[in-house]
């Protein structure tokens, strides 16, 4: 059993027991989390596919960690113009272990 969920803009397919690092979400580690938009479970014997997102569905984790991903260095140049800009960002992240993807009919 899989399921697509919709998290910060991005889509992730999940299975029971796996670890996943999604944008970060308000929670403190240890912490139980409900993710509700999911677009599609696949039970084994079939599919069901929401319209965007399915009634009923949601996904049971728990934090894991809460963390921050590398540097990525964001640089902006002009020949000719002397403009340089150079920034870095580093996203936050939550990491979830999945627990159970919960399929109400």
């Amino acid at each position: 059993m899989y399921a697509i969920i919709a998290n910060g803009g991005k889509q992730y397919k999940i299975t029971e027991g796996n670890r996943v690092k999604l944008e970060h979400i308000a929670a403190a580690e240890g912490d139980d989390v409900q993710l509700k938009d999911v677009l599609m479970v696949d039970t084994g014997q079939g599919s069901v596919v929401g319209t965007p997102f399915i009634k009923g569905a949601y996904v049971q984790g728990k934090v894991v960690a809460q963390g921050r991903d590398e540097k990525v260095t964001v640089f902006k140049y002009k020949r000719r113009k002397d403009y340089k800009v150079k920034k870095g960002h580093r996203q936050s992240y939550t990491e979830l272990l999945i627990e159970k993807i919960i399929l109400e009919a």
